[in-house]
């Protein structure tokens, strides 16, 4: 007997099915064939509809959005389950016990929930010591907020974690594409009072960091490349260090705490540079560190002909592309950043260069790095290959979020 479900079902393409059955939670508005509404009407905006094969198969639950061509994102494959307050804290539970196991004591300054990584499609949380920050991109998690963020603040507060309070920052353009407007500021807690500042203070790998969660960019602050900052601290000792599109200057600031003869910071921000300035001084490392307010693609030529001013520079961009579309305009420019780098540093010279762009894909990356080094009369000698810290899991069923490219090579 063919069991009753409480939702409208939507059965989709043969395509759509066979990315569903692989693991990918998407299906695009095109991929949607008919809607059975037999056992319920197609819900609000945001509610739960069921996924169909054209064979009548059940392919799981998920939210719907009417203004996206992402128009379903799965939470469950389980035809089992039910979606009231006791799943979604199973959910918030399992992703404070995945950090607390994987960035021990790094979990006052990490990522929480990772959108479609942690089974959240579209909601992003990180902490930063005693705030947490959430970006909500999905009209169905817009719709679960009111439960999810007061129930995480009291899951990590049960367990002995200090929280001020929670900051949305939703001034993302992403919310356009869901028919959300664009909006930041506090989460109200029931029965508490607003903080009485969205400014705190985090340690990541021994550097101290001023956090402005209003106004920084993203969510505050940059929490990906923890461990690959890292990396880089413990090859700086003793080098001359050029820190490109350093931002806050948490690279730079990382070279120069790691025992660095000297670190130059540039950013084509004059508001960035002005961070990483107060940064570094927060640290006291100023008197090993200069700040240059500069276009990176500008700057890299004009230190050509200067001899070997640097013994390892930096590279880390912001995105170049979000769509396959500019992906071959986005690796001109990362081959163009690479290729002076490698020609500016000497035998023997280090260099760290990474991408945050998920459509610029590690093959593409790395055949992009193979030409930089043959047109510049070099060889590149990896010495790490790393990704997103684990605080940001990668699904390999789902590639969005397999993003993060890092290499740190010697040059030989």
């Amino acid at each position: 007997m063919k069991q009753e479900r409480p939702y409208a079902g939507f059965t989709v393409t043969k395509k759509a099915e066979a990315s569903l059955v692989k693991g990918h939670p998407w299906v695009y508005d095109a991929e949607i064939l008919n809607i059975d509404e037999s056992s319920a009407p197609v819900p609000e905006n945001g509610g739960l509809v069921d996924v169909l094969s054209t064979k009548g198969r059940y392919l799981g639950t998920g939210f719907i959005s009417e203004s996206s061509k992402i128009r379903i994102r799965l939470i469950s494959r389980n035809a089992n389950d039910t979606f009231g307050e006791d799943f979604w804290l199973r959910r918030l539970k399992y992703a404070w016990e995945y950090r607390k196991t994987v960035m021990q004591e790094d979990i006052s300054c990490c990522r929480l929930i990772f959108g479609e990584a942690d089974q959240f499609p579209g909601l992003t949380v990180d902490r930063f010591n005693d705030l947490l920050v959430t970006q909500t991109l999905s009209v169905g998690m817009e719709r679960l907020k009111s439960l999810l963020f007061p129930a995480l603040v009291q899951i990590l507060r049960e367990d002995g974690q200090t929280i001020r309070g929670v900051y949305e920052r939703n001034d993302a353009a992403l919310r356009d594409r869901e028919g959300l407007p664009q909006n930041k500021g506090w989460f109200p807690l029931e029965g508490e009072d607003i903080p009485d500042s969205p400014v705190t203070e985090i340690m990541e790998n021994g550097v101290r960091y001023r956090v402005d969660v209003e106004n920084g960019q993203k969510t505050g602050f940059f929490l990906d490349q923890k461990y690959n900052r890292l990396a880089v601290a413990r090859m700086a000792k003793g080098l001359r260090v050029l820190d490109c599109f350093t931002h806050t200057g948490s690279f730079a600031l990382n070279a120069a705490l790691g025992g660095a003869a000297h670190v130059t910071a540039v950013d084509i921000s004059a508001s960035a540079i002005e961070m990483a300035r107060a940064n570094a001084d927060l640290n006291g490392l100023t008197d090993r560190m200069d700040f240059v307010v500069a276009d990176v693609f500008d700057l890299l030529p004009s230190l050509e002909g200067k001899g070997h001013p640097y013994d390892m520079i930096i590279l880390d961009p912001p995105a170049f592309t979000k769509s396959r579309r500019t992906m071959d305009n986005a690796l001109r420019g990362y081959k163009e950043i690479n290729l002076r780098a490698m020609k500016l540093l000497p035998r023997g010279g280090y260099l760290a260069t990474c991408s945050c762009s998920h459509f610029a894909d590690e093959a593409h990356f790395k055949a992009m790095l193979r030409s930089a080094a043959a047109d510049a009369g070099v060889s590149l000698r990896q010495i790490e290959g790393r990704q997103q810290g684990p605080d940001h899991p990668i699904l390999w069923n789902v590639d969005e979020t397999d993003y993060l490219k890092f290499f740190l090579f010697q040059v030989v």
